[in-house]
């Protein structure tokens, strides 16, 4: 590790906390419906949306009226890019002349954008039109950020309200999200990359003549608005199949801080939304400090593993870290910090192939993923992950002192309780059932590139990502195969629905409570205490759930490597 490291890793800190509030103050105006810079541009486009689809600002929905209407808007969303990937070959705007996308691919990539993972089990640059990547996958990508912020924001509103019976209005959550956020936003950025070098174009690709005097076809194409929405939106899907390693999406260490601070950018906003919707802002800065007490953490494991490299190598006498897999015009300690972050925002994008970091190294990124993407998380998504985990250490807390817990003044009951273990507990039950039983069926065991533990970590690492919809792997493992895209796409499913569900369900609890004055029995929320029982109670339950999985895969694999045995 380097002095020059630490000094981009605190910076990138620091420019993300200077934009907690500014971001945070104009999405709580947005979702309150107060007037902004945007409305005399966007008021208007706003409201023909709701007249076309029916709807009104001024109408609330009920929970459940809520998540149906978000069910079946995604479902819609699922089955038109499924039937753009299936037609693509007799459709315009493919000037390679794609083949159709085989049945199970495009299942599997329909249910990873619409979820938000945005795994990629095809090289992009190769098999999706620009019909495809622009109106199929780009426009998922919003949508799905969009799902992920209006969820957030109704599951805030049932901490915020008292004695209502509404959360709000779904489309009205998800018009706002897009038009005044993450539109404007993405506008800006891709002209921000466009004069940075990264191509942005409807032409076909480039026929040139290398050194050697061979042709090579160099793939272009409208990269730099995709790019925009992937990391703004913690998508991760890239435009070229290396992702954001290949130059054209990532030139050079000045779009690549620009990438990291987008990835954060609104997932730690929001801490500040919940905060002033709340009326305490400090609790939105206790949540934001636990965040980040487990992302330096994680940073700081990362960085020492890259660094330190491999012994086996130093042994040949090559000194330094591990820059296997990693690009130079990155080096070490910003490939890490990529990685813990792309990671812990359930973003998915990669700037290194993970799959070549050290066992500890690659550790990180899977515990990142394993506590549910809630150390800052997917836009929205990550927010009310970690409210779950809230109520949980609320409840622990008021079991300590014997007393009926409280959050914000509202009573934590068995409801609450019932939700949030049942949201937690279903990524963990993705995740390892998928792996046990890939792990014994041949089919699943021959797309492994690696034996050992490391083959079992890329396994391991596949059902993970896809559950807690990241959408990064470990390069070895062969995913394009009717098993995998079949299970990938299920555990994407099945890892945000299920959690979306039980939050708004809580969201409906919690709005209809009465709010209770603090007492001297109060269990307070917004200092360090808290903070530390909820980093605590996180990493307990990710410990106990984790630790064997983690123990036979980058743990063992890290005590071989010690012994002289890699994989």
């Amino acid at each position: 590790m380097t002095l020059n490291g630490w000094i981009q890793i605190l910076a990138f800190c620091g420019i993300v906390v200077l934009l907690v509030k500014p971001l945070g103050g104009f999405m709580t105006r947005v979702f309150k419906g107060e007037r902004t810079l945007l409305s005399p541009v966007m008021g208007p486009v706003e409201r023909a949306l709701y007249r076309l689809a029916g709807t009104s600002e001024r109408e609330d929905q009920h929970w459940t009226t809520y998540a149906a209407g978000m069910l079946f808007f995604n479902l819609a969303g699922f089955l038109v890019l499924y039937l753009l990937m299936r037609l693509q070959d007799v459709l315009p705007l493919n000037p390679q002349g794609m083949a159709a996308v085989g049945p199970e691919l495009a299942f599997n990539t329909s249910a990873s954008f619409v979820t938000n993972t945005n795994w990629q089990n095809y090289g992009g640059e190769s098999t999706m039109s620009y019909l495809t990547q622009m109106v199929g996958l780009t426009v998922q990508n919003f949508l799905s950020a969009a799902t992920g912020i209006a969820i957030a924001v109704a599951l805030i509103r049932g901490f915020a309200r008292a004695s209502a019976k509404s959360i709000g209005n779904v489309w009205v959550d998800m018009t706002r999200a897009t038009l005044y956020v993450l539109l404007p936003l993405c506008i800006v950025l891709t002209l921000v990359y466009v004069a940075l070098g990264v191509p942005q174009t409807l032409g076909s690709s480039i026929e040139a003549t290398t050194l050697e005097g061979v042709q090579q076809t160099i793939a272009v194409g409208p990269v730099a608005s995709q790019l925009a929405i992937k990391m703004l939106g913690t998508n991760g899907g890239g435009f070229f199949n290396a992702n954001s390693a290949h130059p054209f999406e990532n030139p050079d260490a000045i779009v690549n801080l620009i990438q990291m601070v987008s990835i954060f950018a609104i997932g730690a906003a929001m801490t500040n939304v919940f905060g002033r919707m709340v009326g305490n802002q400090r609790q939105g800065w206790a949540i934001l400090s636990t965040m980040g007490v487990l992302f330096l953490a994680g940073v700081a494991i990362c960085y020492w593993a890259e660094a330190a490299g491999n012994p086996l190598v130093h042994a040949l006498g090559l000194q330094g870290g591990n820059m296997e897999g990693k690009e130079v015009r990155f080096g070490i300690s910003l490939s890490a910090l990529f990685a813990v972050i792309t990671t812990a925002a359930s973003c998915g994008a990669v700037n290194a192939m993970h799959g070549s970091f050290t066992a500890l190294g690659g550790l990180i990124p899977l515990i990142n993923m394993e506590l549910g993407e809630i150390i800052v998380g997917g836009v929205g998504a990550g927010f009310y992950g970690i409210l779950l985990f809230v109520v949980l250490a609320v409840f622990v807390a008021g079991l300590m002192v014997g007393r009926t817990p409280e959050y914000l003044g509202k009573k934590i009951e068995a409801t609450e309780v019932k939700m949030a273990v049942l949201a937690i507990l279903c990524l963990p039950a993705v995740m390892l059932i998928f792996t046990a039983i890939a792990v014994v069926l041949p089919s699943a065991v021959a797309s492994v590139g690696n034996a050992g533990p490391h083959g079992f970590s890329e396994i391991l690492y596949a059902y993970t990502s896809a559950a807690a919809n990241n959408g990064s792997a470990f390069g070895g493992l062969s995913g394009n195969t009717p098993w995998y895209n079949i299970t990938i796409g299920i555990a994407a499913l099945i890892g945000r629905f299920m959690i979306i569900i039980p939050a708004l369900a809580m969201a409906g609890s919690l709005v209809g409570k009465k709010t209770v004055a603090a007492s001297a029995g109060t269990f307070p929320t917004d200092g360090p205490l808290f903070v530390g029982l909820l980093a605590g109670v996180i990493l307990i339950v990710g410990g106990l759930t984790f630790f064997p999985a983690l123990a036979v895969g980058p743990i063992v694999e890290h005590l071989a490597m010690l012994l002289g045995q890699t994989f």
